[in-house]
């Protein structure tokens, strides 16, 4: 079933970088920002991950925990965490069941090879569990202060 504005963010538990689990449901009566990205540490994924550490205050102030999701291993979410000083949690859907569920795990195509992985993706799920806004193919310069733009014009 392909997720819409207005489902029900489908339920989780993914371990932290540090080994912690946590439930969306931990987190019922808060704004979340759950974004997938394919891999720790490469270009886009850092750009992605330092724009949103560099609004993080923002993020804060309007309320939105954010999560990071991709299939590395908590080990490796440690270590990107830890290099590039990022000040949320990243999780580890190391079995894919959570990027499957989301919709997030396809085939894709790069320079001629056909493989599947994560299709960078945002949630942005309000304080009821609901998906308030999809950013599919998102661009990661910027979409830090796409979504806080956004936050403000949608409703719970």
């Amino acid at each position: 079933m392909k997720l819409t504005v207005g489902n029900q963010a489908p339920h989780f538990v993914l371990p932290d970088q540090i080994g912690n689990n946590h439930s969306l449901s931990d987190y019922q009566g808060k704004w979340v920002l759950l974004y997938f990205y394919p891999k720790d540490d490469t270009p886009g994924c850092t750009t992605e991950a330092c724009q949103i550490r560099d609004n993080f205050s923002a993020f804060k102030k309007a309320g939105i925990m954010v999560f990071g999701v991709s299939t590395d291993s908590v080990k490796s979410h440690d270590k990107f965490v830890k290099k590039f000083d990022l000040p949320f949690l990243l999780l580890a859907d190391e079995d894919k069941k959570v990027v499957e569920l989301y919709g997030v795990w396809a085939k894709k195509k790069f320079m001629g090879r056909e493989y599947t992985g994560i299709l960078r993706t945002s949630f942005l799920i309000n304080p009821v569990g609901k998906i308030a806004r999809i950013y599919e193919q998102v661009k990661p310069d910027g979409h830090a202060a796409e979504i806080l733009k956004d936050v403000k014009t949608v409703s719970v």
